[in-house]
């Protein structure tokens, strides 16, 4: 069988267009007047392919039967380099968690090279492939639960519908890999593994502010009109005009990435700057989570847990604030706030209807009425009142009959179609069913003013309220698996997540509330950023 890099077009761009490190050596240091330096994977004590995913290989051209040769698993292993390329880690900054952090960097992330297919460029990177100048203190590497983590999610989201990232494969590495997975002082060894990564490209907000932190406008400058370049050629040649104009799409995009996270109830965890994409993709799954019980105020970040700043209801305002962050970035090019200012306030002005639509969408409502926003915000209070699985309720949502006689009802049986969804269906009774009783009630008389049909309005929610998320108990019980060799359900999933909206009735026990097992066990609500 061929090599690999006999099957992929090479077409490098960022480490060609852009300046490099001068410094070869693989030493811990600040980076200056370059986008990039080079960096060499760390060779695999003994690497094992656990899975691929098809969809992600066809994007780049490599065919089913290439994903099982031994030269596919070296390159993506970090053990073999593609003729012609030389990898490279990426220089940024950021924010954390509100605060300039200065140089990150790529620390655990080696890009191999970029690739050609069907005239879309895609970049290809490994996490967890060893230590790059950008590491500190860190090994650069990667243990086996979080890779599944951010192999399976990427996935998810992509047959989600959401912007994301993709992942192309997961592989043991053989090695041994020292982690303090609660930050408690209990380190342990744990099984290396490493995902190839696959995007359009991977650079984020914090790689434009590193630049401007160091008032170095030349090199970022260099990176503006790359990025325009190879990513928003459709805004034309670069100017302060087009610098304005593709702040503005990015505003854009990232508006509408987020839109979709609370849509399936999804929430990224870690919203610094140096994890947004400029182009507005989730990337970087770390301490992530999906509502389990509807909550705005929940965050699967342990080291959020006091502050909550990456809780799911703050998402969006905080993508305005890494906006701010990323126009002040820009501003050195444009020496014009109005323009920047301007660009945040329509974020803020177009988040709220985009959400309001989003979320008729969720609810089957045609049309528009004065009463959709009272509707919206008098259930999300309802969802509150008792613990109520998210993804289930609107999922069943779609079975409510309109037809339904709320006052001749008996107890809570007109609750039946969405009952599932209920955590302790005993607390359903007084104020709370009360409260129910009155939102339905509301619901049958808008579902009536659209005059919307029950199989139709079926068919239009099923399509945006999916059947099937990863929970958290669902990666942990894979992960639970892998850590004992057996890596039948990562694959089990990948197929289950690639069709998120279809009923599959083989798979029907995978549509279940989070098991009170997994309330509160490791891996199975919060995660520390190691995770």
């Amino acid at each position: 069988m061929a090599l690999i890099a006999d099957k992929l077009t090479i077409k490098e761009t960022f480490s060609k267009e852009l300046p490099a490190d001068p410094i070869q050596e693989n030493t811990r240091r600040q980076v200056e007047k370059a986008a990039f330096s080079y960096a060499t994977p760390k060779k695999t004590a003994n690497p094992t392919l656990i899975s691929t995913s098809k969809e992600t290989a066809d994007l780049i051209g490599l065919p089913d039967a290439d994903l099982k040769s031994e030269s596919f698993l070296n390159v993506f292993s970090g053990n073999e380099i593609l003729e012609g390329t030389k990898p490279y880690a990426m220089c940024y900054g950021g924010h954390q968690f509100g605060h300039w952090a200065g140089q990150l960097g790529d620390g655990r992330a080696i890009n191999l090279t970029e690739v050609e297919y069907q005239g879309k460029t895609w970049a290809l990177q490994l996490k967890g492939a060893g230590p790059t100048p950008y590491s500190r203190s860190a090994d650069g590497l990667a243990v086996l639960r979080s890779s599944i983590r951010e192999f399976l999610c990427s996935e998810a989201m992509f047959h989600l519908g959401v912007p994301t990232t993709r992942a192309l494969s997961l592989a043991l590495t053989g090695d041994e890999v020292l982690r303090d997975v609660l930050y408690n002082g209990n380190s342990a060894y744990e099984k290396g593994a490493v995902v190839c990564r696959v995007a359009p490209s991977f650079i984020r907000f914090g790689n434009f502010e590193i630049f401007a932190s160091r008032r170095d406008t030349e090199t970022l400058k260099k990176l503006v009109d790359y990025t325009i370049k190879h990513h928003y050629s459709h805004l034309g040649a670069p100017s302060k005009e087009t610098y304005v104009a593709f702040l503005r799409e990015v505003a854009q995009r990232t508006m509408k990435m987020i839109v979709h996270w609370q849509r399936v109830g999804f929430v990224h965890g870690v919203m610094n700057t140096d994890n947004l994409s400029i182009l507005g993709l989730t990337i970087d799954y770390g301490p992530y989570g999906w509502l389990e019980g509807y909550d705005h105020g929940w965050t699967p970040n342990t080291t959020d847990r006091q502050q909550k700043r990456y809780r799911f209801e703050n998402q969006p305002d905080i993508g305005l604030w890494n906006l701010l962050k990323l126009a002040n970035a820009l501003y050195p090019l444009i020496e014009d706030a109005k323009p920047l200012e301007d660009i945040l306030q329509e974020y803020k002005a177009n988040y709220e209807p985009a959400y309001h639509q989003m979320m008729k969408d969720k609810l089957g409502l045609e049309g528009s009425t004065e009463s959709d926003k009272e509707l919206i915000q008098q259930l999300e209070e309802a969802l509150h009142l008792t613990e109520t699985d998210m993804t289930i309720f609107f999922r069943n949502l779609a079975n409510f009959k309109k037809e339904t006689n709320i006052e001749t009802a008996l107890d809570k049986e007109f609750l039946n179609p969405v009952l599932a969804a209920f955590y302790k269906p005993e607390e359903l009774t007084g104020n709370i069913l009360a409260f129910w009783k009155t939102w339905f009630t509301n619901y049958i008389e808008r579902l009536t003013v659209s005059n919307s049909f029950d199989a139709v309005r079926k068919t239009k929610m099923d399509v945006v309220n999916p059947k099937y998320v990863l929970r958290n108990y669902m990666a942990q019980v894979a992960i639970d698996a892998a850590d004992n060799g057996d890596y039948q359900l990562i694959n089990d999933f990948l197929d289950l997540f690639r069709q998120p909206y279809a009923e599959q009735p083989a798979m029907e026990k995978w549509f279940a509330k989070r098991p009170e097992w997994a309330r509160n066990k490791v891996g199975c609500s919060m995660l520390s950023c190691s995770s």
